[in-house]
């Protein structure tokens, strides 16, 4: 076998040490280069080591745990057994379970793997079919796994490899009892790969207790500011608000508009679809199939706004994402830097705007400080010119119509965005609470990660046994 060239399409994948089949399916996709954090992870995971990766949204993660998953059920070379995965990847959302599916599944299919997904807000009759046919990989978000457990219809003692995906949005859910008890259920001595973009107390209880000997890769600081994102405050009148917001959403490219409330996301979709700005939300009170609907017809071009809620802050991966507006500012740092960075993706330039009203002055600067950006701050009114600067050229408007209902057909207004070569491309996310009423069990607490810089890298000990499960 010759050895690929640094000119071969793949080459630094295998390099790191990925198997050819899943380099080919990483091509397909236009997928030729890994991103940092797939450099500094694959190694390690593809080798069986635990491993702790920090990286913000949109770093590559999903690939980065997805083909050592892959590579490693395939060369172990078991089969499957009714309702027994052998791979366990736990995600915080719904829309996230989709979209790692997305990426996984062509990696699955290029080595002849079985792959589902199990989450609420579905009906679980396909699900518990998949589970009962035998499948490799379960993407999965904790309440529904731990419903198809408690009925019997998934069992974990079966599973080789377990992943957490946005364990810090996980933490910040109310999900780490239910996710607890997942990891009690899955065998002692498998590997487990654990990413997240912040790396706090509750993530890292989950490390002490669940990963061994860990090797930590974090390629960005806990908090980073994008050298391609530039930031304003628009300071305004509150009566001028509805206004200031239906400009900036009027540009001919994606925008995606954040509000605090699921009355109010509706509420401005209304708005501005009345206005002819064609618009669609995502909230927790639309049904899964609209949720999907809705990021379909974002992510396609169909529709250029998007109002959403905190829920989809984590929640999608759609590039080319020009404007990202504050509409209402979030209560913390942490929900700014995640709203900000659906944004500014993959190398690309965007704009981040936080609209601030006088009563709103103290919090947004405070918000900033803790966020570690300095933006632009600049008084405006509806017809300031600042505000077709921020949202480009201005797109026709349609004819002006009633807010579209959830399960209604979308207006197509311009053409989709043909995704790019060479980009690892992504797209949607979202899940429901976590429930309770597994039996409890308790692992034994395990030493503190090391970091990629330490030394040798031994192959992680055996884990003792949990109690209790």
């Amino acid at each position: 076998m010759t050895t690929p060239t640094p000119n071969d399409r793949g080459a630094r994948f295998a390099e790191l040490g990925v198997p050819a089949p899943l380099i080919a399916a990483l091509a397909e996709r236009g997928v030729d280069e890994p991103f940092p954090i797939q450099t500094a992870t694959l190694p390690d995971a593809l080798r069986g080591h635990d491993v702790l990766g920090r990286g913000k949204t949109g770093s590559g993660k999903t690939i980065a745990f997805a083909v050592p998953v892959v590579a490693r059920l395939a060369a172990s070379r078991r089969r499957p057994q009714p309702g027994k995965p052998r791979a366990l990847i736990l995600v915080p959302t719904r829309e996230l379970a989709n979209q790692v599916m997305l990426s996984l599944k062509p990696l699955a299919a290029a080595m002849s793997l079985r792959v589902a997904t199990v989450y609420g807000g579905v009906g679980q009759g396909p699900q518990v079919a998949a589970l009962r046919n035998g499948v490799d990989i379960v993407v999965a978000c904790p309440g529904r796994l731990e419903d198809l457990i408690g009925q019997r219809h998934c069992r974990l003692d079966a599973v080789e490899i377990t992943v957490l995906d946005e364990a810090d949005h996980m933490a910040d859910l109310g999900f780490l009892p239910g996710v607890k008890r997942l990891l009690d259920a899955t065998p002692v001595g498998g590997q487990r790969l654990l990413f997240s973009a912040t790396l706090d107390k509750a993530v890292d209880s989950l490390v002490r207790q669940y990963l061994v000997n860990p090797i930590v890769h974090s390629v960005d600081p806990e908090v980073s500011s994008v050298d391609t994102m530039t930031h304003h405050v628009l300071a305004i009148k509150s009566g001028d608000k509805a206004a200031v917001v239906s400009t900036l959403a009027g540009g001919l490219d994606r925008s995606l508009l954040f509000m605090r409330t699921k009355h109010g996301a509706k509420k401005m979709a209304k708005q501005l679809c009345t206005a002819g700005i064609p618009a669609v939300e995502l909230h927790g009170n639309l049904s899964q199939s609209a949720r999907e609907r809705n990021l379909a017809d974002f992510s396609s071009g169909r529709v250029r706004v998007l109002v959403a809620t905190d829920i989809a802050a984590r929640g999608i991966h759609v590039d080319d994402i020009a404007l990202v507006v504050h509409v209402d500012p979030p209560a913390e740092h942490k929900a700014f830097l995640h709203r900000s960075g659906r944004t500014a993706r993959a190398g690309a330039e965007g704009v981040v705007v936080t609209v601030m009203t006088p009563d709103q002055a103290g919090d947004v600067r405070s918000l900033a400080r803790a966020a570690g950006i300095k933006p632009t701050v600049t008084n405006v009114d509806p017809s300031h010119p600042l505000l077709a600067e921020l949202s480009g050229p201005s797109a026709p408007k349609v004819a002006a119509r009633p807010h579209r209902p959830a399960d209604a057909p979308t207006v197509a207004h311009r053409r989709p965005n043909p995704p790019r070569r060479g980009r690892q491309q992504t797209t949607p996310r979202e899940g429901g609470a976590a429930r309770t009423g597994s039996p409890k069990a308790h692992a034994p607490s395990h030493g503190r990660p090391r970091t990629s810089s330490a030394g040798s890298r031994r192959n992680s000990g055996r884990r003792s046994a949990p109690t209790g499960r």
